[in-house]
């Protein structure tokens, strides 16, 4: 008996340490706006001096971002493409879906603003008239919240617009690439606030169009499917997700920008009506 007893308790020995440990790293995928405005920068290290969870931090745009969370290739999801989430919320690759925060998107554009541009609050007649004028404009062409964003605004506008074209380019790159390659072309482009403020000291592109409800950018956080994805670090991803939209984490969202541009960079959302 007493040598039963024994190798059970080694058999039970070998086995917790043999059991898996739960990993202290946490794979954020997140759009590139987020990381050009400096947002995570803040964040990230708070996070991870209060948790002891190690980031890494993939910045792409957000198709991109909510396909590795489908594929399982991420831990966590901060997008701002409402219309491919809510697809992939319902179609049971995530099982939550929390809005964090919002800013808005403006048409920007070179001093000279050979369309005429400023001061226009419609966004919609803005690229129709930019089309019409075959004057520059450089899309983000990555698939990226804003690019789903702008490819919208072309349909409501009754335009096909398509790389390959004397006045239409696609850059297939981050924000902050996008707005330097349309700073250079003296082109007209579409970013969120928060990356144009971030950048503005260093180009010369300036607020064209602003106000429009159409340009409206909102930022959720989302949680993956452990059926779908079982290799994921479910418990640091819905620690992250839960840093997010906690009150303290959406006042320090609240304040950002502010002591640098007189602005906040984002709105913070938490706990407020979700029509997005």
């Amino acid at each position: 008996m007493r040598g039963w007893r024994l190798g059970v308790w080694v058999a039970a020995l070998i086995g917790a340490s043999a059991a898996p440990t739960q990993s202290r790293d946490v794979i954020l995928a997140t759009t590139t706006s987020t990381r050009d405005a400096g947002l995570l920068d803040t964040l990230v290290p708070l996070f991870e001096r209060q948790t002891g969870y190690n980031v890494k931090v993939i910045a792409v745009g957000s198709g991109q971002a909510l396909e590795m969370g489908r594929r399982g290739d991420a831990d966590v999801v901060l997008a701002h493409a409402p219309e491919v989430e809510r697809v992939l919320a319902d179609s049971g690759y995530f099982v939550t879906r929390r809005l964090v925060m919002h800013n808005d998107f403006l048409v920007v554009g070179p001093p000279a603003d050979l369309a005429a541009l400023r001061g226009m609050n419609d966004a919609v007649a803005a690229l129709r008239r930019i089309a019409e004028r075959a004057q520059p404009f450089v899309s983000r062409g990555d698939r990226s919240g804003t690019h789903q964003m702008e490819q919208k605004l072309w349909r409501v506008a009754g335009i096909q617009a398509s790389g390959g074209g004397s006045w239409y380019i696609e850059a297939g790159h981050g924000m902050g690439e996008t707005l330097q390659m349309a700073d250079e072309k003296r082109a007209y482009t579409i970013t969120d606030r928060a990356t144009y403020l971030a950048w503005r000291d260093k180009l010369q592109l300036v607020p064209m169009v602003e106000g429009d409800p159409l340009l409206y950018n909102v930022y959720h956080v989302l949680e993956l499917n452990r059926r779908n994805a079982p290799r994921i670090n479910v418990a640091g991803g819905k620690a992250f997700a839960d840093f997010m939209v906690a009150p303290a984490t959406q006042a320090l969202i609240g304040e950002f920008g502010k002591a640098r541009f007189g602005q906040s960079l984002f709105i913070p959302d938490a706990g407020k009506p979700d029509r997005w």
